[in-house]
């Protein structure tokens, strides 16, 4: 039996549901020896800002049990330079591309939403509105007002397909989603790093240079299960899961649960191939539970009895 591993977001398309999270594969070029690309669904390449950012101080990472703090900080050479080094590789690529930016105010974003939109060849912009790393980086996913503005603003300069990231640092998300939709957000991400700190006792003081960071990797994926199933049940937008999504068996979670498709992201870290390898063993779980393509097996959770 011939499994159909495509989906539909809105008006992005991919072919199958496995796309590897930004900020956790570069720009592709370092994964190059490592991943078969055209096995992927998709490659959403490191975040953007208008000019270059030198990140935050080190140390940026430290590992946690299960999980990984960072606070890297947005290091990038900025959008002109992503545009005329990266983007052009990265097109060249045998899967859809999904640009990822993060502005510092409202203007920033719509000025990276513009030029975005101005390039050739990608499939979707992805809006980092909640980056956890940088000064301010979670207020414009905590507030629906300024989620909805944003991602309006955007969507008027920009032609290509949306996609908002939110944060789970706020008590309810259903809200932010249902603002990203109003904006015209084909799409949403769930979501962000949680916000988290890691401290050394002996020296009394925090490990991180940045003080907080980002908290990704197994740690979180209960949570994020849990976020994913609240919007949902809600029916707002076609999701993307992120957050500890390393197995096979993680993926076909969130599908059921309710994602159209998923991110990986702190595993490519110590696995670059997991991607590859969950494409493989899809189908065949799939055809496990009686359905002939992906979008039959998406929000089919069932309640205790």
């Amino acid at each position: 039996m011939d499994i159909d591993l495509k989906v539909r977001l809105g008006r992005l398309d991919f072919r199958n549901p496995v796309l590897v999270a930004s900020g956790t594969f570069g720009y592709a070029r370092e994964m190059a020896d490592l991943v078969d690309f055209q096995q992927l669904g998709g490659i959403v390449p490191k975040t953007v800002t208008s000019a270059s950012r030198p990140g935050n101080l080190p140390p940026r990472t430290v590992e946690t049990p299960s999980g990984l703090l960072n606070a890297i900080g947005l290091d990038n050479d900025g959008i002109d330079h992503f545009l005329e080094h990266h983007l052009p590789y990265l097109t060249s690529l045998p899967t859809a591309i999904i640009g990822n930016v993060a502005g510092k105010t409202e203007d920033d974003f719509v000025e990276l939403a513009q030029k975005m939109g101005q390039a050739k060849g990608m499939a979707g912009v992805e809006l980092n509105l909640s980056c956890p790393n940088v000064s301010g980086g979670t207020d414009f996913a905590t507030d629906p007002a300024i989620t909805k503005r944003i991602v309006d603003r955007c969507r008027a300069v920009c032609p290509h397909p949306l996609i908002a990231k939110l944060t789970p640092n706020i008590a309810n998300i259903v809200p932010i989603a249902k603002a990203a939709a109003d904006g015209g957000a084909d799409a949403v991400s769930l979501a962000n790093t949680f916000l988290g700190m890691a401290v050394d006792w002996r020296r009394q003081k925090p490990v991180l240079g940045n003080i907080t960071g980002g908290l990704s990797g197994p740690a979180i994926k209960p949570l994020v299960l849990r976020i994913v199933w609240q919007v949902a049940k809600a029916n707002i937008l076609p999701i993307i899961a992120v957050g500890g999504i390393a197995t096979l068996d993680d993926v076909m979670e969130f599908l059921v649960t309710g994602a159209s498709a998923i991110q990986i992201g702190t595993a490519n870290f110590y696995d670059p191939t997991a991607s590859v390898r969950i494409v493989d063993g899809l189908p065949a779980a799939v055809a496990s539970l009686g359905a002939g393509s992906v979008r039959e097996i998406v929000g089919t959770l069932k309640r205790q009895a």
